[in-house]
């Protein structure tokens, strides 16, 4: 395991690792990219301590592992000076800048350290070609709490934001907010998923999710606070691809963590340390590895760099790299036909068993989300010609497969009431085999004239025909669908309201599994009984998402709608985590109160509407050279022309 530490002036030292060893670490991998940019650096010998007062760097043979006994606040943070430890890569520290380039770079030493399960830290230090740098205030951030922070453009952007007095219940949401905040060594990494003082049964709702965090992130990014989000990108990055097992297996490599606790260790007497402990899904109910949080974290790694200007996170060495681990992750070739991500039940927002597994709609909407962002962020270079093209092939493909097949409407519905089946030859209609029987009875009645949405799921002789809300607004805000079915998913919204909103926005999915389907799908679960939880339950977090979506199409009255709503009720009803019943008019039964992306959901909400400008910096508008890729190769063969064009021809009308 290895370890960095920058180390400061202060007769308090505690001692900050992470937990876990790790099996196909970059650093050690001789074949990796990161270990041959560390190879030259390992050659320079020279240290400069002129770009970094506020830090002093021992002799490289002096540093050893220390336990320190101090005060503890609850969250691990530090009171009073104290060092600024990170854990495992260079690249935890906001004081460092690791871009590199030909006028400055980092050194990195390799340094054993003490006997028992201590670690072997990495020291970096900057170098610079010129040893006077005139502008070393602009790069230097100070780790202590009530310290100045100059991140990007984060102080331009809180000077450009709108001034406002706050409602009384906002700034109740934004001391709940601040007091969820989750310091490890002295500094901001993240948010407890809920706060609740009466909880008796934490479960893992004290941990640091990376779904969750995303609304709390964007809230603090708008505020132009970006440090507890630059904090939390790189120090989720390190937890990535670490030897976790269940039952002697491990999960692929490039794997992001659900949640992430930070513990504290007792050593002897009064001396302890922090440690960040991971979980990949192997203490999870199900034990269900999350197939979300890679695709999450490089979306919210693009909207940091959009929202504060600090370009210079997405360029370091060690991003690129757990980017590129993610991507390949996800588009490693396997036995699949289809474009969609292969998932099982549990892997998203809906983290128990709901009959989702296959190709579920919200892991394709996140997932083309996500090779968008990547697309924007990766470095082009000779290494990576082959990862940007295989992302360009498989956006033209899934953004096909979604629009052609996933999209539900009363012109559609019909078609498929009058499909043939067994069809065997290229020339098949009902490619997937799907009887015309699955139609459900709700749905004829349901479907309204105008609008439409895309449906839950599609494999081979079945398609869940359930409306998915998170996956049907990633659509929206990523542009997976066209420019009509958008529109049309938000007059499905407004036109069936009641079911979809109700009460309290928004259904995560409707309709709810119930009687005899809901024993069979979800295995009796007493969580998800009927209309709620997961099986049809009220979600207020979704509330930024639908607001960003509203903001992209030109429908701001329903979000802003929505949020009066949610701004009488939330704070009377202390913040609760979902609600059930078919309108949504009852507190969730086993809802955990003062959920924080709850709070942060609201809380972005507001913002979003107060400065729509700033939406436009999360969303993506159509990309049209994406729609004259073509991939499939058919017309080379000539064994059939492609239904690309067709196709697009009747959905981008």
């Amino acid at each position: 395991m290895n370890a960095i530490r920058y180390l400061t002036k202060s007769t308090m030292k505690p001692t900050c690792r992470i937990l876990l060893f790790r099996r196909n670490s970059p650093f050690l991998n001789p074949n990796s990219q990161l270990h041959t940019h560390l190879s030259r650096i390992l050659s320079c010998c020279r240290l400069i301590h002129s770009t970094h007062k506020a830090f002093r760097f021992p002799e490289l043979g002096s540093i050893q592992r220390k336990a320190i006994p101090r005060p503890y606040d609850g969250f691990g943070a530090t009171s009073g000076r104290g060092v600024f430890v990170i854990s495992r890569v260079a690249s935890f520290s906001t004081s460092v800048e690791t871009r590199v380039n030909e006028n400055n770079f980092e050194r990195i030493y390799v340094q054993g350290g003490g006997g028992g399960v201590d670690v072997k830290p990495l020291v970096v230090e900057r170098i610079d070609k010129d040893e006077n740098i005139a502008g070393e205030e602009d790069s230097r951030i100070l780790v202590n709490h009530g310290s100045d922070v100059n991140v990007g453009t984060s102080e331009g952007l809180r000077e450009s934001v709108v001034a406002r007095e706050e409602s009384k219940v906002e700034k109740e949401a934004w001391r709940l907010l601040r007091a969820s905040v989750v310091s490890y060594c002295g500094s901001p990494v993240g948010t407890v998923a809920a706060s609740d003082p009466g909880d008796k049964q934490l479960l893992n709702y004290d941990q640091v999710f990376i779904r969750d965090f995303v609304p709390s992130a964007l809230t603090f990014l708008l505020k132009g606070e970006g440090e507890i989000v630059r904090n939390f990108l790189l120090h989720t990055l390190q937890l990535q691809s670490w030897e976790k097992t269940v039952d002697c297996y491990s999960p692929g490599q490039g794997l992001m963590p659900a949640s992430f606790k930070v513990r504290i260790v007792p050593l002897n007497e009064n001396k302890y340390e922090e440690v960040l402990d991971p979980d990949f899904g192997e203490s999870a109910i199900g034990r269900v590895a999350p197939v979300d949080s890679g695709l999450w974290w490089i979306i919210l790694l693009r909207a940091y760099g959009k929202i504060t200007g600090d370009y210079a996170l997405q360029e370091r060495v060690d991003v690129q790299t757990g980017l590129k681990m993610i991507l390949n992750l996800c588009l490693t070739d396997g036995f699949d036909m289809f474009p969609s991500l292969l998932v099982t039940d549990g892997s998203c927002m809906i983290d128990r068993r709901m009959g989702i597994h296959g190709h579920p709609l919200e892991i394709q909407a996140l997932f083309y989300s996500a090779l968008r962002c990547s697309r924007e962020m990766l470095a082009i270079n000779d290494g990576s010609k082959n990862l940007v093209r295989a992302i360009n092939n498989r956006l033209s493909a899934l953004s096909f497969h979604i629009r052609e097949y996933y999209w539900v409407d009363m012109r559609k519905i019909n078609e498929i009431y009058r499909y043939k089946t067994e069809e065997y030859s290229m020339d098949a209609i009902n490619k997937f085999n799907i009887y015309p029987e699955q139609i459900p009875l709700w749905l004829m009645d349901w479907i309204p004239e105008e609008g439409g949405y895309m449906m839950g799921n599609l494999q081979p002789a079945h398609m869940d025909f359930r409306f998915f809300m998170l996956g049907n607004l990633w659509s929206i805000v990523s542009s997976l669908g066209t420019p009509k079915q958008n529109a049309a998913v938000l007059n499905l919204i407004e036109a069936k309201w009641d079911d979809l909103v109700g009460h309290m926005p928004l259904k995560i999915c409707y309709p709810a599994l119930e009687n005899e389907e809901w024993r069979i799908i979800t295995g009796s679960d007493p969580k998800n009984t009927p209309w709620s939880y997961h099986n049809g339950g009220s979600w207020p977090t979704l509330l930024w998402q639908f607001t960003l979506a509203c903001i992209k199409m030109g429908r701001i009255e329903l979000a802003q709608k929505a949020v009066a709503l949610v701004e009488k009720r939330l704070p009377v009803d202390q913040w609760p985590e979902y609600y059930d019943t078919h309108t949504g008019r009852f507190i969730g039964k086993q809802a955990r109160f003062f959920q924080t992306w709850t709070i942060a959901g609201f809380l972005a909400s507001k913002m979003l509407l107060e400065n729509p400008e700033m939406a436009s910096l999360l969303f993506w508008e159509e990309d049209y050279e994406l729609l004259e890729i073509c991939v499939c190769g058919l017309s080379k063969s000539g064994r059939k022309k492609c239904s690309r064009f067709a196709a697009k021809s009747q959905i981008l009308v």
